[in-house]
């Protein structure tokens, strides 16, 4: 018995070791892509993801980079599989939403990765990155529009890089649809070079360990992951949790509905009686609803699991198709990912605290807060920008939420005042954390921000977001503060703005923003 307890160490902590190698190979993938790009959304706030897959297309393993690009990064690898024959130094790029995207402005580019000489790939890996601009009828990509192609620029599965090299035709092509070329040219080689560093890292450890091994590795670790996922299934109680949570379009409340339920070893993820699909950006397709669930089980999962599409083993997940959770084309989904996913989790989240009490936070913010802007400088060049404002976290049984943090379904940073002062004719004149914002309780939820910018030059800006008419929810506690944004003339005069909206700013106007806090954790103790 203690040999066999040994053996299991020791096959456990061989499974670890090629865990951090596959994610550190994600890890220098994303590190590459950083140092390479050119746009701050890129280059300052991290707006990218790296990943790993086997020679199916199953995902392996991940760097820790945005929550919402990875749970969907394999359906994009699976139209890549799908669409387009590979072959060795060969790379596909897609943003399509309804062929494995997210969003039209989170574009990814697969790799097939070649070790063993078969005519068939071995491996597989994959980068998303926000581009700043994908085209559409506003900067940014991101401002409300009426279908997919008022978004921006559809890009299907198609080879880019072709036997090493770029195909210029269409390189014309897709920067002739986008503002400001020069930088998306520079940020799409940033990720063909992001992808380079992983095939010269795999190619190093073939040598080293053996195309074999590698392979069976991957799979060990899928099977690992399942196993800890059916684990934790089997802990839940047999009992249903529904959750209703809504997304605001105007004055109207759009409701996502969620039955959750363990069946045996099945974990039933239910979004069926979500509302239909709307004449929003707020639709999302079912890939987005994927990474939700990725996310929120990877959370309740011990802390060392690896991360892998083992994880969704005993899900099964049902959403209707035309609906806010499963959009069909060519309904607008630029929201979606941004806000719709924060939903998903609140969701989830709210679910799973019927099931799980004492393990699950108050809602955090639930908006990513997306500011985006775009104009033209005086000798024609033209800019745009893209960010997302962090809020405040839930609190929980352990204690106070966090202030000023991207939570959930984001994972960027903040873009240095210096930085964006020196690319954009803009200033910051206010960013603090914005006191009193998260919810009241024993626990307080953490606040969120405060957001001044002043333009220097006419400017046609976008803000989603959401959380505007009520606060995030909490648990016991009190929810937090809504989300508030206006505008500022140069003289001085407010004037509210809607949660999702885009306005043309002349010269010595502002924005100021708020973003939600987090809700408080039971009640204060008297």
């Amino acid at each position: 018995m203690a040999r066999a307890r040994v053996r299991r160490s020791h096959a456990s902590a061989r499974l670890e070791v090629y865990d951090q190698l596959f994610s550190s190979v994600a890890e220098e993938m994303g590190a590459a892509l950083c140092r390479a790009a050119f746009s701050p959304n890129i280059k300052e706030r991290r707006d990218f993801s790296c990943a790993l897959f086997d020679a199916r297309g199953a995902m392996i393993a991940q760097a820790a980079h945005i929550p919402i690009h990875l749970g969907s990064m394999p359906a994009c690898v699976r139209a890549a599989r799908e669409d387009v024959k590979l072959g060795p130094g060969d790379a596909v790029l897609l943003n399509d939403p309804y062929r494995g995207g997210t969003h039209l402005p989170d574009v990814t580019l697969v790799s097939p990765i070649f070790l063993s000489g078969r005519s068939e790939p071995d491996f597989y890996c994959a980068n998303r990155a926000h581009h700043a601009d994908v085209g559409g009828a506003h900067p940014g990509s991101m401002a409300p529009a009426h279908d997919l192609h008022g978004e921006g620029l559809v890009i299907p599965p198609l080879r880019w890089i072709v036997g090493g090299k770029p195909d210029r035709a269409l390189s014309r092509l897709l920067l002739a649809n986008m503002r400001v070329p020069r930088e998306r040219e520079g940020d799409l080689l940033a990720q063909w070079a992001a992808n380079r560093t992983a095939e010269t890292r795999l190619v190093e450890l073939a040598r080293e360990l053996g195309v074999a091994e590698l392979a069976r590795a991957g799979a060990n670790l899928r099977a690992w992951t399942a196993r800890l996922a059916t684990e934790f299934v089997r802990t839940l109680p047999r009992r249903a949790a529904t959750f209703d949570d809504v997304l605001e379009v105007g004055e109207r409340d759009i409701h996502v509905r969620l039955r959750l339920q363990r069946k045996g070893d099945e974990l039933l993820v239910d979004f069926r009686d979500t509302e239909p699909q709307v004449d929003a950006p707020i639709n999302t397709p079912r890939a987005v609803v994927v990474s939700a669930v990725f996310y929120v089980l990877r959370l309740l999962l011990p802390s060392r699991a690896p991360t892998n599409d083992g994880l969704l083993a005993p899900v099964r997940l049902l959403t209707r198709p035309g609906s806010l959770v499963d959009a069909r084309y060519p309904a607008p989904v630029a929201a979606g990912n941004v806000e719709t996913s924060q939903r998903l989790v609140d969701v989830l989240l709210g679910a799973f605290a019927q099931l799980l009490p004492n393990r699950i936070p108050s809602a955090s913010s639930g908006t990513m807060s997306n500011l985006s802007f775009g104009g033209a400088r005086a000798h024609g060049e033209t800019y745009t920008y893209y960010e997302t404002i962090a809020g405040g976290a839930g609190a929980s049984r352990v204690g106070p939420g966090a202030s000023g943090v991207h939570t959930h379904m984001t994972n960027t940073r903040n873009t240095p005042i210096e930085a964006f002062e020196l690319a954009f004719p803009a200033r910051v004149e206010a960013y603090a954390l914005r006191a009193g914002s998260g919810g009241d309780g024993l626990h307080r939820g953490g606040d969120g921000l405060e957001k001044r910018v002043r333009f220097l030059a006419p400017v046609r800006a976008g803000w989603i977001a959401d959380r505007a008419r009520r606060g995030p929810w909490s648990l016991g506690g009190e929810p937090g503060a809504p989300s508030r944004a206006e505008r500022i003339d140069a003289r001085g005069r407010r004037s509210a703005l809607g949660s999702k909206v885009s306005v043309e700013l002349a010269a010595g106007e502002s924005l100021a923003l708020a973003t939600p806090g987090g809700g408080g954790f039971a009640r204060r103790r008297t």
